[in-house]
């Protein structure tokens, strides 16, 4: 039997679930965080995962989600002693400037997007390109659940559990070619059905382009979640394919992926266009290294208000230094920011 071997971003279940809702204790198995992909706790059956969230309102998932939740490896990667942000807020203060400038216009606005059908193009340096459904895409892999902070470039912070699958299992299956040194990403563009895209705000040149190196995508904790809070994604948090990358600030995290390109040449994402002296290609969360406008040495961690502010201390790579410092090694993150 292996022995989870807890590190800085892990914690117990009963350190995240409301004790309303706390059902019962499981014992600890899986892996050490070199297996993180496949590191979890043992699953106790749907009815009594779902009821973990008995106040998250309930999605319309395609049969292709919900026949993969039987199988879902539940509290796969968690963090130490931090309360999971609420449904309401986690789904109604996002930036998806596709619906629209303010934080409330996702959840206002993001009902006329349609998620089904929905195909993600692979191409470049791969061995097997092509358009892909969704659920084909999906099928091969098994749901995890993973609890990970998000940290916004504004210094506002959440927790919130995602599911999903690895982006290195992905990547694999596709079979980059020795050219392959950065993955582009490519979010839906629809003015029909995303109003922020018909509007001239912030200069934005649609489509919204992120990218990555190839080492950083591998990395055991990026993952593409088409699910949270134990459902489907809502639309205004980027349905039915996102990327979440806990270790950088939140516009790294490409909402509504319909393209993912393997690439030779560093992509020009579109917030480095846009300001390159405010968001660089990295942004990784870095205390020491303020936005020009703001410092970015402490956080809101939401839910906070005027009278019961929660204000924290920042933490390099946003708590994650273990698992990814490494693939900074030698540069200068004041630099490479």
């Amino acid at each position: 039997m292996l022995i989870k071997i807890h590190k800085s971003s892990d914690c117990t279940a009963s350190q995240i679930t409301p004790e309303s809702i706390y059902l019962s204790r499981r014992s600890v198995l899986g892996g050490s965080l070199a297996g993180l992909a496949v590191a979890g706790l043992p699953r106790i059956g749907v009815a009594s995962e779902a009821s973990r969230y008995a106040d998250v309102e309930p999605g319309k998932a395609p049969a292709w989600f919900t026949d993969k939740l039987a199988s879902t490896r539940w509290g796969a990667v968690t963090v130490k002693g931090e309360a999971i942000t609420p449904y309401k807020d986690a789904t109604h203060y996002n930036n998806f400037y596709e619906f629209g400038p303010d934080k409330g216009d996702p959840a206002a606005n993001a009902g006329s997007l349609k998620t089904e059908p929905w195909s993600v193009v692979i191409d470049g340096e791969v061995g097997k390109p092509g358009r892909y459904a969704l659920e084909d895409l999906v099928k091969p892999s098994q749901f995890e659940e993973r609890v990970y902070r998000l940290r916004c470039v504004e210094a506002w912070s959440m927790v919130i559990p995602w599911l999903g699958f690895s982006l290195a299992e992905l990547l694999k299956r596709v079979e980059p070619t020795s050219k392959a040194r950065y993955v582009r990403f490519e979010t839906l563009k629809d003015p029909k059905s995303m109003p922020g895209q018909r509007s001239s705000f912030g200069l934005i040149d649609w489509p919204y382009v992120e990218g990555l190196r190839l080492d950083e995508a591998m990395n055991p904790l990026a993952l593409l979640a088409v699910g949270m809070y134990g459902r489907e994604l809502p639309n205004q948090n980027g349905a039915p394919l996102r990327l979440v990358l806990p270790w950088k600030y939140g516009f790294k995290s490409i909402k509504s992926i319909v393209r993912i390109s393997l690439v030779e040449q560093p992509p020009q994402t579109t917030w480095q266009g846009l300001a390159p002296t405010e968001y660089g290609f990295y942004a990784n969360v870095n205390p020491t290294v303020d936005h020009p406008r703001w410092s970015q040495a402490r956080e809101r961690r939401l839910p906070s208000g005027l009278f019961s502010p929660n204000v924290r201390n920042t933490e390099l790579f946003n708590g994650y230094a273990e698992e990814v410092a490494g693939l900074y090694e030698g540069m200068d993150l004041r630099k490479n920011y």
